[in-house]
């Protein structure tokens, strides 16, 4: 945490983000707290997310933490709404929830297709069309949306979340133009294989490290501080005239 970068643009500004309980989006938040956001966090799981606001408030930073599925569009606005009246109109949403259980393209059923759509890139976009008003009458604002390079690897196992993150650069960059005219800047942000604690519990070998390390350019595995720190950057000011792009955090894979 003493080597981030200091954005003074971001200290007191309002920030949400969703899935910020564990992974890369409690890096996120932990981060976002460290400039002197104002910031609150949805997620489903309670547990982890109330430990990370324990430990953050012993530092006099403690977030907002609202549970909420963002399966469920209407408490997804809802939530957004309690979030802006306890923290501020919202300035910067990270859309960084997301579930990438493995799946077999035979098993997919019509009901398991969307339920993966819900998870991975429904609410990006409610998220962002409850946030948009307030970011427009305060004259500009950040969205970072989460992606991933499984699509651009060609990595199989997961068709449903492969599919719902590729639709995410095509949402970004729908919404870029859109919300431009009011100062709302939108940008992509494509994580590469982050060793979080979920990722090497169920999905991560020693094998796959290697196999990972074998495919970056840059000989270190990627963890959450990486992502966080690029989206300090994108919700920051320093970022004005960066919009409707992809930014990629992949220790150079793609």
């Amino acid at each position: 945490m003493t080597d981030d970068a200091v954005y003074p643009s971001l200290k007191g500004r309002p920030v949400l983000v969703t899935g910020g309980g564990t992974g890369i989006g409690a890096a996120m938040v932990e981060r976002f707290c460290a400039q002197g956001c104002r910031v609150a966090f949805l997620d489903i799981a309670e547990e982890p997310s109330r430990a990370l606001v324990a430990r953050l408030g012993g530092n006099g930073s403690a977030p907002l933490f609202i549970p909420c599925d963002l399966r469920d569009v209407a408490a997804l606005q809802a939530a957004v709404a309690h979030a802006a009246a306890d923290v501020g109109p919202i300035r910067v949403l990270v859309n960084n929830a997301a579930s990438d259980d493995r799946h077999r393209w035979e098993d997919v059923t019509p009901a398991y297709w969307d339920e993966r759509i819900a998870v991975n890139l429904r609410h990006q976009f409610f998220a962002a069309q409850a946030a948009a008003p307030m970011m427009k009458a305060a004259g500009g604002g950040s969205i970072v949306n989460l992606g991933s390079i499984s699509w651009v690897v060609g990595q199989g196992g997961m068709v449903a979340y492969s599919a719902a993150k590729a639709a995410v650069q095509g949402l970004t960059r729908s919404l870029a133009r859109d919300l431009g005219p009011f100062g709302i800047r939108v940008n992509c942000l494509m994580p590469g294989a982050v060793m979080t604690e979920r990722q090497l519990r169920l999905w991560i070998t020693p094998d796959d490290q290697r196999r990972i390390l074998d495919q970056q350019c840059l000989k270190r595995l990627l963890e959450p501080a990486d992502i966080a720190r690029m989206a300090l950057f994108l919700a920051a000011d320093d970022s004005a005239m960066c919009s409707s792009q992809t930014f990629v955090v992949d220790g150079g894979w793609v």
